[in-house]
């Protein structure tokens, strides 16, 4: 009997999963009927709050030096209850994406939770990052879904796009928070501070922060970021997010610099999602760029 190359893909139905710290939007998500997500939960004093659904970035800033403000996995519930809700739908094949399990423990929870799940072909990709680049990773698995994709090849063309065609990268004014969350790393901060050193932090392919460059001052360390993408891309075609803590203005004007030294096809602002936030502060910005 005559297959076409895709046979496969006509009798498959794949959804993709992800969790809060993709930065991806409420109205993306909605726009995807095969697309899911979880959200990470902000403990604020003794009151909790599901990231993104129950509370915004600039509320988590306006207590952040002010209250004790902890972050933690999702609810387990959560994650059962939308797998539930993928399977109800006639889902045949899911796409897990989640935060790098270096830097949070959610990987394994939806792990846990994706053991008891029968019936269901699951891909469990840990990205070893987060942010726009866990985002730009979401997205394009959802192309590969539209493309036709056969479902054995996502893992080797994700971490062709993760760990070739992608970079994700940012500075902060102060280390405080990372150091307040324990997500320091291997990011060296004692120096960054005493001397007004701001580093550039990446995710490496452990998935851990570490310093990417250094430089003197919040600008040349903006600087130095522009300097690894045109490194890095050329001439190459783009999509390109920059992040940004409680200073859109500035983000904007960064971004707009940026397109003239890139070959940008989309360019996005978006504020880092609070759950991540919490771990950078608002004086924050970051570039996360893909070859497209």
């Amino acid at each position: 009997m005559f297959k076409p190359n895709n046979w496969e893909n006509l009798i498959m139905k794949i959804a993709v999963l992800t969790d809060s710290a993709s930065n991806i939007s409420k109205e993306f998500v909605q726009k995807h009927s095969n697309l899911f997500s979880v959200p990470l939960v902000i403990n604020i004093d003794d009151a909790s709050y599901r990231d993104q659904v129950e509370i915004s970035a600039q509320q988590v800033y306006e207590k952040l030096d002010t209250h004790t403000i902890l972050t933690s996995l999702p609810v387990m519930s959560d994650i059962e209850d939308v797998l539930k809700e993928i399977k109800k739908k006639g889902f045949t094949h899911l796409v897990v994406i989640n935060i790098s399990s270096g830097l949070s423990g959610t990987f394994n929870s939806f792990r846990i939770a994706l053991q008891k799940v029968k019936d269901l072909n699951v891909v469990h990709y840990d990205s070893k990052t987060l942010g726009g680049g866990l985002g730009f990773l979401v997205e394009y698995a959802l192309e590969l879904i539209d493309k036709g994709t056969s479902f054995d090849d996502f893992v080797p063309l994700l971490d062709q796009m993760r760990f070739n065609d992608s970079i994700a990268f940012y500075t902060i004014n102060t280390l405080k928070y990372l150091k307040k969350g324990g997500r320091i790393g291997k990011v060296e901060g004692t120096i960054g501070n005493i001397l007004h050193i701001k580093p550039v932090i990446t995710v490496n392919e452990d998935g851990v922060y570490v310093t990417l460059s250094k430089a003197f001052g919040l600008q040349r360390s903006l600087i130095s970021m522009k300097n690894i993408l045109v490194e890095k891309f050329g001439t190459d075609k783009i999509d390109l997010i920059v992040h940004y803590g409680d200073d859109p203005v500035t983000a904007e004007d960064l971004g707009n610099k940026l397109k003239n030294v890139l070959n940008v096809r989309d360019m996005r602002l978006q504020q880092l999602t609070p759950v991540l936030g919490v771990h950078t502060g608002p004086e924050l910005f970051a570039y996360v760029a893909r070859r497209v």
